[in-house]
């Protein structure tokens, strides 16, 4: 679960409660990222805004598989199994089409992306990895790279703002020890019109 103590959902009272019934999946199961939060509900509420809004949101305008891919990208170079198993498994769904998201994972777990990706999804990565790895290195180069690649600006800054997500989640999962134990992998907050909504399936 977490190296620090947390609140299951069956002696969850209160805010917590309230918040592991918007955040739980099948039989009440809240996964232990979010559970690591138990002790303070406060951050738990503030992390999943920010997930639910930068990842699961209906205004965004790239495919939610590109924005999977970086996420799963970013924890790859963040050294972060939790987060590349949870998302790689909702990259599978979304992409229907195991060979290819095998490949894809492969090619990122090698360090070469363009062994998998092209185009505007090779220069979303390499964003990615420069801003993970260097992010004092980055100059307005980057974002010109990624225009020439036929990004708008809306559209890197989703991609700006999936790298900084996972940042933040990779180094709360690191950092706090958590693991997947109990967890149903891959689930998500798949409802993009209703950002309140954040329930898990």
């Amino acid at each position: 679960m977490t190296w620090i103590t947390t609140v299951s959902y069956r002696e969850a009272a209160g805010r917590l409660r309230t918040l592991y019934d918007r955040v739980k999946g099948p039989d009440d199961n809240v996964d232990n990222i979010m559970m690591a939060h138990s002790l303070r509900p406060h951050s738990m509420e503030g992390h999943m805004a920010l997930y639910k809004n930068v990842l699961h949101h209906s205004a965004n305008k790239l495919p939610k598989s590109l924005l999977e891919i970086i996420g799963v990208y970013v924890s790859l170079l963040n050294g972060c199994a939790y987060c590349v198993e949870h998302h790689f498994q909702g990259l599978q769904r979304l992409l229907g089409d195991e060979t290819r998201g095998d490949t894809i994972r492969s090619a990122l777990e090698q360090g070469r992306p363009e062994d998998a990706l092209a185009g505007r999804e090779l220069a979303a990565a390499e964003y990615a990895k420069a801003l993970t790895l260097d992010p004092r290195g980055i100059d307005e180069g980057a974002v010109r790279d990624l225009r020439t690649a036929g990004l708008d600006d809306g559209e890197i800054l989703e991609i700006n703002q999936v790298v900084s997500y996972f940042a933040y989640a990779n180094r709360t999962v690191l950092g706090l020890g958590i693991n997947t134990e109990g967890d149903e992998i891959g689930l998500s907050p798949n409802d993009s019109d209703d950002p309140d909504n954040w329930s898990h399936r």
